[in-house]
Order: C-alpha cells, then sequence, then structure tokens
C-alpha cells in the first residue's frame, strides 16, 4: 500500500502526552505521520517511545519544531530565512538547523519550511476579499492584481537575494543530517518564493539537498486568485518536489478541509500523487475525526493506492 501521513498539526493541541496524540492517529489506520511546528517540547518523549517500538513512522516535519523555548506561540513564520532583517535571519538560520537535526533524531526524510514574504503591503487580503464579494476579475480587481505585482517586482530581489544568503548557511547542515530541506508554497502574492523563483533557486541548490514542497491547497487558492496555472506549475516543478499537503479548497480561499469537501479535482493528480514523494494530509485541528476517516478512504480510492508497492527516499 502507498502510504499517507498525517500532520500532527491535526491533533496535538489536544493531547498531553505524545503515545496519545500517535495513537489517536494510528487509530485512523495510518502508520506515518509529519511532526507539526506546534509539537511542544513535552510531547517529544512520547513521540520518539512509540518510533522506538516501531508503531509509526515520521516522514516529515514542519519547521520550527518542536516549538522553540520562549516563542509567544507555535508558527512557521516565528523567524524567516527570507527577512530583510539580519538578526531575524539568523535566528531562522539557528531554529531551522536544530530542526534539520531534530528530524533526524526521529527518522525523518525532510524538513518542510515557510521562506517568508516581501515586505510589501498585504494585497492579498483586499484581493481575497474582492473575490468573495463576487469581483473577481472585476477591472478594479485586475488593476489591484497588477499594482501587487508591480509592487512585488521591485521588492522581491533583495529578498530572494536574503533567501539565498540563508540557504547558503543551512546547506551544510543538510548535507550533514541528510534531511533535505524543502521550500513549500503558499498562498499569497507577497509569498516567498513564487513558483518561477522556487525553480531558479533549485537550479542553484537542488544538488544540496534542497527541495521543493508543493502544498496542494495553497495551490488550488493561488489558481483560484489568478496568479498561476496550478496543474502546469506542478508539472514543471515535478522533479524537484519531496512532498506534498493535501487539504481541500471552498473557493476562492477557504483551506485545510478535509478532502472531498472543496472543489480540488484530487483525482486529475493521480498519476503524480503516486510518484516517489511524501503525502501528508494537513486537514485544520478543528476537523472531525469522521471527516478525516472519509478524506483517507476517498484520497486512498482516487489515487489508487491500496496497491502494493516499494517506496524509495526521495
Amino acid at each position: 500500500m502507498i502510504p499517507l501521513c498525517l500532520s500532527t498539526r491535526w491533533n496535538a493541541g489536544r493531547h498531553l502526552s505524545g503515545e496519545a496524540m500517535l495513537e489517536e492517529i494510528l487509530a485512523l489506520g495510518l502508520q506515518q505521520v509529519e511532526l507539526g511546528y506546534d509539537l511542544r517540547l513535552e510531547l517529544v518523549p512520547g513521540v520518539k517511545a512509540m518510533i522506538a517500538s516501531g508503531a509509526v513512522k515520521v516522514r516529515s516535519v514542519h519547521n520550527f519544531c518542536p516549538v522553540p523555548i520562549g516563542a509567544p506561540r507555535p508558527h512557521p513564520e516565528l523567524y524567516t530565512p527570507g527577512s530583510l532583517d539580519r538578526r531575524e535571519r539568523e535566528f531562522a538560520v539557528t531554529h531551522i538547523s536544530r530542526t534539520l537535526r531534530f528530524a533526524a533524531e526521529v527518522g525523518a526524510e525532510v524538513v518542510v519550511c515557510h521562506s517568508g514574504n516581501v515586505d510589501m503591503p498585504k494585497f492579498s487580503f483586499d484581493l481575497l476579499g474582492m473575490a468573495e464579494r463576487g469581483q473577481h476579475f472585476s477591472q478594479e480587481y485586475e488593476n489591484l492584481k497588477l499594482k501587487a505585482q508591480i509592487t512585488r517586482d521591485r521588492k522581491a530581489p533583495r529578498q530572494i537575494k536574503a533567501l539565498i544568503d540563508s540557504l547558503e548557511k543551512l546547506a551544510p547542515v543538510v548535507q550533514e543530517t541528510g534531511v533535505h530541506l524543502c521550500l513549500e508554497n503558499l498562498p499569497t502574492w507577497e509569498a516567498l518564493p513564487t513558483e518561477l523563483e522556487s525553480e531558479k533557486l533549485m537550479r542553484q541548490f537542488h544538488a544540496a539537498g534542497i527541495r521543493l514542497w508543493w502544498d496542494i491547497g495553497h495551490a488550488q487558492i493561488r489558481e483560484n486568485m489568478g496568479f498561476i496555472n496550478a496543474s502546469r506549475w506542478l508539472q514543471r516543478l515535478a522533479p524537484y518536489i519531496a512532498g506534498c499537503h493535501i487539504h481541500d479548497v471552498a473557493p476562492p480561499g477557504q483551506d485545510h478541509l478535509a478532502p472531498p469537501r472543496g472543489k480540488i479535482d484530487f483525482p486529475a493528480l493521480a498519476d503524480w500523487a503516486r510518484t516517489d514523494i511524501v503525502r501528508v494530509l494537513e486537514p485544520a485541528p478543528n476537523t472531525e475525526t469522521a471527516h478525516l476517516a472519509e478524506a483517507i478512504k476517498y484520497l486512498r480510492a482516487a489515487w489508487n493506492l491500496d496497491d502494493l508497492t516499494t517506496e524509495g527516499n526521495k
């Protein structure tokens, strides 16, 4: 059976022990997980005990994990490697390095990382609001999208340079640990890196063990908003992608739904979903267990995951 994983983002917040958290996931018939960015330190001993017993396998870890000591709250963008602030980049490199080493300890193959956002007005929130009001692709919408594009094109190069600086510092840790660092696609216009920027970064860093992470829901939102053609970019970037987050989207931008409760055409992704990647369900923490069980059954059928296969590491 081709494995599905579940992110502990779904249930870490309601458990006091790592064993209980993982046992709830095992009860759904899944034996592989992603450790989410809200994994608290007190859950780690139980997680390691479950790994040692052979009950569960960790395939991926979402930066920052476990939650850094002193952090005001769990968040994947506590510090961003693409920040213009040198000290923030230094903090990002330090804590991403810790996550990479933790991932190696728990036997994970990849660390999923947010790169940051271009320092510009958050046009995406206004665009999303217009889309929700039925003004999608109106002249006003297109004018604002063009303004966002011009602003981003002017400001992004400095931050791509900052991101490159961070990746150059992180590459030795990737080599040391043998864990791929994966840059995740994010739904907003301001997010780093875009698909084109990702492709350019991979030409520079793929040989160093840095990869991309394709969030299916985020890509769908970007398509819904008129930013990209998701299927074409997925085909183009597929050689660099080590894994994916799986969740559904109700247009234009309500995400982290359990499939098939949105509008994503999951059967159309079947050929790619069966390739040698890590597949991680990432539903919202308030997702009902019954809805998640339905999603697992649906994806196994839509992607024909029940036939036997041998899966290596990407």
